[in-house]
């Protein structure tokens, strides 16, 4: 049974996030400051790190490369801010290829863990990474000790929200 309802009475409430305005950066780490004064913000040099102001957040996935999120409202201008930079750098706008999930409730890694070959007790709240979800190319990122959201390209949607209902099914169930 798949739901989108929170309320749902299973160990871990399963929500999916609403669109918003998501964007791939790839620059050189000499071009950063460029970029940064055009983003309004120092993007997080750790990978793995995370960094949000205002309505903008940046999740850093490599040594060049980070996923930038903000809301709709704010998309055009982050765009038009980036765009204009004078220094190479690759953004893509990827708002529509992927599917987030909110994962709450004290069983949420042990549900992710099902599908995710990483030992989560070692990502700290407001930490993420790019990852594989039961074979499945996937940002996980903890937002706090017992809140996650896991993001999916659209296509493989459905498979892993099989996954994770059934998951969540069976630590209902009690096994």
């Amino acid at each position: 049974m798949t739901s989108n309802n929170p309320s749902t009475v299973r160990p871990v409430a399963v929500l999916e996030l609403p669109l918003e305005a998501r964007f791939n950066l790839r620059v050189r780490s000499s071009d950063k400051k460029s970029i940064e004064a055009a983003l309004g913000f120092a993007l997080p040099d750790r990978v793995g790190a995370a960094k949000s102001v205002k309505q903008r957040s940046a999740l850093c996935l490599g040594p060049d490369e980070w996923v930038i999120n903000s809301s709709e409202k704010d998309a055009d201008a982050l765009e038009a801010s980036l765009t204009r930079a004078t220094v190479p750098h690759s953004l893509v706008n990827i708002t529509d290829r992927e599917v987030t999930w909110k994962l709450s409730g004290p069983r949420a890694a042990e549900l992710l863990s099902t599908g995710i070959a990483r030992d989560l007790a070692k990502f700290e709240p407001q930490t993420g990474a790019r990852t594989a979800f039961d074979g499945v190319q996937a940002i996980l990122f903890r937002e706090t000790e017992h809140d996650w959201t896991l993001s999916v390209w659209r296509s493989f949607a459905p498979h892993a929200r099989h996954l994770i209902d059934t998951v969540n099914e069976e630590l209902a169930s009690g096994l």
